[in-house]
């Protein structure tokens, strides 16, 4: 997964949520863009409902998915 990819997933208007899927199998959910940052080599995700923030190496990304609507 490469940092364009991802700043073009989170700019898309209107915003579709989306999963990401690591490596170590974990998947974590991006509800809004605002709880992302991507940098050069890695990702935040925040959680502010649960005060957690995930962070990730943009290498370990398998893929990403789109959340279905509710």
């Amino acid at each position: 997964m490469n940092m364009e990819t991802l700043h073009e997933l989170l700019r898309r208007q209107p915003f579709e949520p989306f999963e990401v899927r690591l490596s170590n199998g974990e998947v974590h959910q991006v509800r809004h863009p605002e709880n992302v940052a991507v940098a050069k080599t890695r990702i935040a995700i925040a959680y502010p409902e649960a005060d957690r923030i995930m962070l990730c190496s943009l290498i370990h990304i398998n893929s990403i998915e789109a959340v279905g609507a509710a």
